[in-house]
Formats: C-alpha cells, sequence, structure tokens
C-alpha cells in the first residue's frame, strides 16, 4: 500500500471556517491602511541569498540556520549557479524593490504594505510554522521626504493600535525602546559583549553563542533561568548619544499626544542587523511565553547596506498565524469558531421521476441564487431531486434558512421561508425575498 502524502511538517492546510477569520484580519488590514495612504506591494517568494546576508545580517539566526536556501544551476554553462532563497522576512525585499525601481527619485515618501506567506527553518511550535503569514509595511524614501522625522515612527504606532483595536485585539500592550544610531548600536555591542565575556558560560547554548556573533541578541533570549543575568547587563540607552535620545524622546511625545499607551523597555531590541532608533513589539498576555504579536522598528541604513541610496525608513511585521490564535482564545461564545453559515438555502423542489419539470424547477433555483447572490447575500443552492425532508436536513447544517422554490412558488412568485433559529415559517414575495433574508430577525 502507498503511503498516504501529509503537509511537510512546520506546514499546515487552512480550511473553512477557519479561513473566514484570516479573510476578516486582512480586510481589516487593508481597510486601515489605506486610511493612511498605504499602497500593497507584492515581491517575490524567493529572493538571491546575497540579500538577506547583506541586509539582515549573516550573523543572525535567520541567515545562519533558519532559511531555505539551493542554487539555480538553470543559467549558462559559463555562470555560476546562483544562490536562491525563500524569503525568510519580507522588509529586505521591499526595500530591494524601492532601490530597483528607483522610487527615491520621485522625492515621495514610499508607504507601503504586503501581506503574505514568509519560510524559516524554525522548530515547529503553537503559532509559530515554518511557512508562516505576515502582514507588515514599510515607510521609506529621501531625508528630503521627512523619512527620518520620528513623526513617522509616531504615525506608524499610532496606525498600528488602531489596527489591533479595530481588529477586536483585546489587552494588547505596546512595548517601546531605542537602539541608537548605527554607531550607538557599535558602542553598544562592544560594551555588552565584554559583559557577557564572563557571564555567558552560565547562559543557555543559544545565548553562549550570541554573546560572540550577536550580543545584542541576547536580550531577546526567553528562558527563564537567564532572565536573572540578563537584568544585571548594562542599558542600551546608556549608550545613546544625544540626537539619538532627542529622536526618541519626540516619538514617545507624539503617542503622547495621540493617547497611545506604551511601555518603555530598556531590553527590547530587535535581532537583525538593519535596525537603529526606534524599536518596538505589541504584545498580548493570551499567547504565552512567545507572546509577541508583531515587531518592528527603524531602518536608516539598510538600503545603503544592498547598494542602494540614503533611504531612511521604518517598518513592522505582524503574525497572522498569531493574530488568528489570539482572536480565537478570546471569543467569548466556543460556538464563534463554528462555520460561517449561509444567509439562505435555496431549495428547488419537483418530482424527481419528472424530467422536465426537473429541469425548469433547477433551472429557476439557480437564476434565484443568482438574483439572492447578487444583492449581496450568502446563498446555498440545493438539488432537485432532494425530498422535502432531505432539504431540510441539508439546509439546517450550513443555513440559517430555507428557500422552498416549487412549481407553486415558481408560479406565484411568493416563496416559502422558513427561520431554523425560530421556527417561523413565512410566505415572501420574490420582490421582497433579498431585504427579507439579510434581516437579522431570528439570527
Amino acid at each position: 500500500m502507498s503511503q498516504t502524502l501529509k503537509a511537510v511538517r512546520g506546514t499546515r492546510d487552512l480550511l473553512p471556517p477557519e479561513t473566514e477569520l484570516w479573510n476578516r484580519i486582512e480586510a481589516t488590514a487593508r481597510r486601515v491602511f489605506a486610511r493612511y495612504n498605504f499602497g500593497e506591494i507584492r515581491t517575490p517568494l524567493f529572493e538571491d541569498t546575497g540579500l538577506f546576508a547583506r541586509g539582515v545580517g549573516e550573523e543572525t539566526d535567520i541567515v545562519s540556520k533558519e532559511m531555505y536556501t539551493w542554487e539555480d544551476r538553470a543559467r549558462a554553462q559559463s555562470e555560476k549557479p546562483q544562490s536562491l532563497t525563500l524569503r525568510p522576512e519580507n522588509t529586505a525585499g521591499v526595500v530591494r524593490a524601492y532601490i530597483e525601481h528607483k522610487l527615491g527619485e520621485t522625492g515621495q515618501l514610499q508607504k507601503l504594505y504586503y501581506i503574505g506567506p514568509q519560510f524559516r527553518r524554525e522548530r515547529p511550535q503553537k503559532g509559530r510554522y515554518r511557512q508562516f503569514f505576515q502582514i507588515g509595511a514599510e515607510v521609506i524614501g529621501p531625508q528630503s521626504a521627512g523619512s527620518e522625522s520620528p513623526l513617522r515612527d509616531a504615525e506608524v504606532l499610532e496606525m498600528l493600535a488602531t489596527l489591533l483595536d479595530e481588529l477586536g485585539i483585546v489587552g494588547w500592550t505596546l512595548e517601546l525602546n531605542s537602539v541608537g544610531s548605527s554607531a550607538d548600536r557599535a558602542r553598544y555591542n562592544d560594551i555588552l559583549r565584554s559583559a557577557l565575556a564572563a557571564l555567558a558560560p552560565k547562559m543557555c547554548q543559544d545565548c553562549q553563542r550570541r554573546a560572540v556573533t550577536n550580543p545584542l541578541r541576547v536580550l531577546d533570549c526567553k528562558v527563564p533561568e537567564d532572565q536573572p543575568i540578563i537584568e544585571t547587563l548594562p542599558k542600551i540607552a546608556d549608550s545613546l548619544d544625544e540626537e539619538s535620545k532627542t529622536h526618541f524622546a519626540q516619538v514617545c511625545a507624539a503617542l503622547d499626544a495621540a493617547g497611545v499607551v506604551y511601555k518603555l523597555n530598556p531590553r527590547l531590541v530587535r535581532g537583525l542587523d538593519y535596525y537603529t532608533r526606534t524599536t518596538f513589539e505589541f504584545t498580548h498576555g493570551g499567547l504565552g511565553a512567545q507572546n509577541a504579536l508583531l515587531g518592528g522598528g527603524r531602518y536608516d541604513g539598510l538600503s545603503e547596506s544592498i547598494g542602494g541610496p540614503k533611504a531612511p525608513g521604518i517598518g513592522f511585521a505582524m503574525g497572522e498565524d498569531r493574530l488568528v490564535l489570539t482572536l480565537q482564545a478570546q471569543e467569548a461564545d466556543p460556538k464563534a469558531a463554528s462555520p460561517l453559515f449561509a444567509d439562505a438555502f435555496v431549495a428547488p423542489m419537483a418530482n424527481a421521476k419528472d424530467a422536465e419539470k426537473l429541469k425548469t424547477i433547477n433551472a429557476a433555483a439557480l437564476a434565484l441564487a443568482r438574483e439572492l447572490r447578487r444583492a449581496g447575500l450568502r446563498i446555498e443552492l440545493g438539488e432537485g431531486s432532494f425530498r422535502l425532508k432531505k432539504s431540510f436536513e441539508a439546509a439546517d447544517k450550513c443555513a440559517r434558512r430555507i428557500v422552498i422554490l416549487g412549481e407553486d412558488e415558481l408560479a406565484s412568485g411568493v416563496l416559502t421561508v422558513k427561520t431554523f433559529a425560530t421556527g417561523e415559517q413565512a410566505k415572501v414575495s420574490r420582490a421582497e425575498l433579498a431585504t427579507f433574508l439579510a434581516s437579522p430577525a431570528g439570527v
């Protein structure tokens, strides 16, 4: 017997009714982004490996051990194979597109959002998959367009607070910090590396490795036993120059004025090499130890690191998988996760042995369903060979109401409608049917 094929470990199929929630999240994000004048960008699922090595950082966990990389040998024999990588994140790809299409030459601020899959070879766990989905956005442009302004940072954070509120996420927390300029960061890395020399051997293996290759990542460790040690380490705020301090103070002042509540977290860093100045995370207690809903920050030197012009920017990425888990967990009614029912089930009724009548009723039922769907209703369509009892059983499983369409109803233009929640039955004219089915009565 052949082996049953299943989804690859770390991937999964998304099925109804869960996909309805995914669609709602994405529709809400698009709606909010539009109000802030963001446009959508769609970049390739794979890029030249060098983009991530140079942009994200060769010593980051992502580049050093999590990427899906292969050699593309389908090139001219005189050329070396090209190393390609499934995108592990999308900021580098967006900045690459910004450079390639010379968007900076417009002189305008580019406000771009994306929705789509990313790929990392991580240990699969709750809310974390090897193919995962992100919603993200980037604000990037020449300095003359105001891309370096702390107001840009505050606007992105205020937009995210609005988005989470409109999604119905309750109890989120915004954590905020500054990692300073690239010079501040380099200075702090030296201080941190020195402080970790004696402490790292007492920490987890990942921290021991990061203490040498990428000391900032030690601060992002989630191992409980390492937290008391991390609390003793020098704070990055003490390494910021006056310009970085002023920038961060202005971000906080703008958030205060807008009424966006935040918590300063001096240990908050982002593990990718391109981050500078403002860094942030939105967290939620319902997610356990891995409690980040989304994160991001400023990346003023990323464009130059991959061969582009100076183009300060700020962006974020939110894990759509975790948003879904959070919304599902906070549903008070467990039935809320049940399938979204159709507004109505159109049940054609005919004598199954009379082929001509069956053809007529089925055709009329399709025409009625088309009419109702064009009115914006969600309609399930039955089949004329069903007996009345079977039609009711089928309708009760997938719709709020059933609409009976038999010879009498077809002739009179008055249809029989039953609402399952109340058991009420009504006679409704075809002209009024769409309005009746759209009403919440009995739902």
